[in-house]
C-alpha cells in the first residue's frame, strides 16, 4: 500500500527559528538527514518519490476564473501560520510501517542538531477502482 507523508511546518507550537536563520552547517545537517532517509527507503524498497518544497512566499494559489482561465493569488501569505514543507510517497507492507517512517522523519535535525519533531501527516494513497469488463 502506498502512503503520502506530508511534512507540515507550523509557526504555532514550534520552539525553533525558521530555516532562513539557521547556520549553513545546520542546514547541511538537515538536508543530509533527509538524503539518508531517502537512501534508506530506496534501499529497503519503500521509496516511491519525495521532495522538499519552497516556502509560502514562493507558493501560488490558483483557481479557475471565467472560461477556465487561471486566477492566481500571489504570495507571500503573511496570514499563513502553517505550510507544507515537503512530502514523500512510500510503499509499505503495513500502515504501522508508514507511521514508523513518519516518526523517524520527524526527528530531522534543526538548530543545534536538536530534533525538530515536526508533525508528519500519513495519508493512504487511494487507488482507482478496478474496471469491470
Amino acid at each position: 500500500m502506498k502512503y503520502m507523508l506530508l511534512m507540515q511546518f507550523s509557526a504555532a507550537g514550534t520552539d525553533f527559528p525558521s530555516i532562513d536563520t539557521w547556520t549553513p552547517d545546520e542546514i547541511a545537517a538537515h538536508i543530509g538527514f533527509m538524503r539518508e532517509v531517502n537512501g534508506k527507503l530506496a534501499a529497503d524498497g519503500e521509496w516511491v518519490q519525495g521532495e522538499g518544497l519552497g516556502g509560502p512566499q514562493q507558493a501560488r494559489i490558483v483557481r479557475a476564473g471565467a472560461g477556465g482561465a487561471p486566477v492566481v493569488t500571489e504570495g507571500p501569505f503573511a496570514e499563513t501560520k502553517e505550510f507544507l514543507a515537503g512530502w514523500w510517497i512510500v510503499d509499505c507492507e503495513t500502515p504501522q510501517r508508514a507511521v514508523e517512517i513518519a516518526a523517524h522523519i520527524s526527528t530531522a535535525p534543526g538548530p543545534g542538531g536538536r530534533p525538530l519533531n515536526m508533525p508528519i501527516e500519513v495519508h493512504p494513497v487511494m487507488s482507482a477502482p478496478t474496471q469491470e469488463p
